[in-house]
């Protein structure tokens, strides 16, 4: 496993059990061409979704209430380009805020209704080690409910037991999925960080009950070794749509942070913590400046880059891959400072042919397609930095 997905799943871990204690980037386009994914379920997303995890979260993300207006500017934002998707959780949120996110997501999905807008949200379901039973799953599914005003859309569950030897908890989580889109309570079911075998397993029971399963969320990024564990060719096999999280490395891929010996981190003791290793890597240092390169030499950002890796990855099933960070490999970047979000618009259609010769990693080993000169000079670099070995060799 890479230091970055060490590091960002003890992040997600960490905060999620320290919210029981005590904005992902996005793009948009403009209106009605954001394009359409339809799922199992009957209803239709947009290859563009928005994830909530900073909303609500003070211990990593300095969150903080007054905020809350740029956040439904960054709402109202999203929903007027097209985008039709959100998703949270019910462990986003720190300490007497947890569940903030859902309590906004609600708000803001209320008055999107209000004027016309169809929004579909979906929330990750915590698999704490006191949830053992499937009604604990029902009834964590009615609390996430509550908070949003309204039955979700997609309930998923937010990592697997199994991992760590749970499985009889992960066997009762999953019945409690079932439960609750037979109750009603939710049009649909997901999963996240779930492996091949794993999302093979619960998608079983899940086909056996008639359950439709539509999509699984994982790490993938290009500091994260996703890609190989195969679980995109599992998705596209059984119609699942994949989804990508943290594409872009918690901003890391974007430039956002600086690296080497003298990194200034951040603000938060805690983030500087856990991505001080990440940022002092020689490897990652090289990665970058590569990204730096590549973005300048297109004329498109860092962000674009990297995003495109994740959407345009995935064992060649492009169509399968969305990402809460949105279409990069046709979208440009700006910033939005007041709530610190990517926002993208559409570039000209020539992006989609050239999404290859845009794509860092898959110039120079697609099949039948020749490498250009910039093509093999990448590959070389990437290899020479050591950070993206893994990802250039087949």
């Amino acid at each position: 496993m890479l230091p970055a997905e060490r590091w960002i799943r003890a992040a997600t871990l960490l905060s999620a059990l320290l919210c029981a204690l005590l904005p992902s980037p996005g793009f948009f386009s403009a209106p009605g061409q954001v394009p359409r994914l339809s799922t199992k379920a009957g209803f239709q997303l947009s290859r563009l979704g928005v994830g909530t995890w900073q909303w609500g979260n003070k211990l990593l993300w300095g969150y903080d209430e007054k905020e809350d207006s740029n956040l439904r500017e960054v709402f109202r934002t999203f929903t007027a380009g097209g985008s039709n998707w959100f998703d949270t959780g019910d462990s986003y949120g720190t300490g007497e805020l947890e569940g903030r996110a859902e309590i906004l997501l609600g708000r803001f999905s209320r008055e999107a209704s209000d004027s016309g807008a169809s929004v579909k949200l979906a929330t990750k379901l915590a698999a704490y080690p006191w949830r053992l039973t499937p009604d604990s799953m029902v009834e964590a599914v009615k609390a996430s409910n509550a908070r949003l005003g309204r039955a979700v859309d997609i309930a998923q569950m937010h990592w697997s037991p199994r991992s760590y030897g749970f499985g009889f908890q992960e066997d009762a989580l999953l019945e409690g999925l079932c439960r609750c889109y037979e109750a009603g309570l939710c049009s649909a079911v997901g999963l996240s960080n779930f492996g091949p075998k794993g999302l093979r397993r619960a998608a079983a029971i899940f086909d056996t009950r008639g359950v439709p399963l539509v999509l699984n969320q994982v790490q993938y990024s290009l500091l994260s070794a996703e890609r190989e564990s195969g679980v995109a060719e599992v998705c596209k096999e059984l119609g699942i749509r994949l989804v990508a999280y943290s594409p872009l490395c918690l901003g890391v891929l974007a430039g956002k942070y600086k690296t080497g010996p003298d990194a200034q981190l951040l603000d938060n003791f805690l983030r500087s913590l856990l991505f001080s290793s990440l940022l002092g890597d020689a490897g990652t240092t090289k990665l970058l400046g590569l990204l730096g390169e590549i973005a300048d030499t297109r004329g498109k950002s860092m962000a674009q880059v990297a995003l495109n890796f994740a959407m345009t990855e995935g064992g060649g099933c492009q169509e399968e891959v969305a990402t809460w960070a949105g279409r990069a490999a046709l979208r440009a970047a700006t910033w939005a400072g007041a709530a610190d979000e990517e926002l993208l618009s559409d570039l000209s259609s020539k992006a989609a042919g050239q999404a290859a010769a845009n794509f860092i990693v898959d110039e120079g080993r697609t099949p039948g397609v020749a490498p250009s000169a910039a093509g093999q000079a990448a590959c070389k670099a990437c290899e020479a930095s050591g950070a993206m070995t893994r990802f250039c060799k087949q």
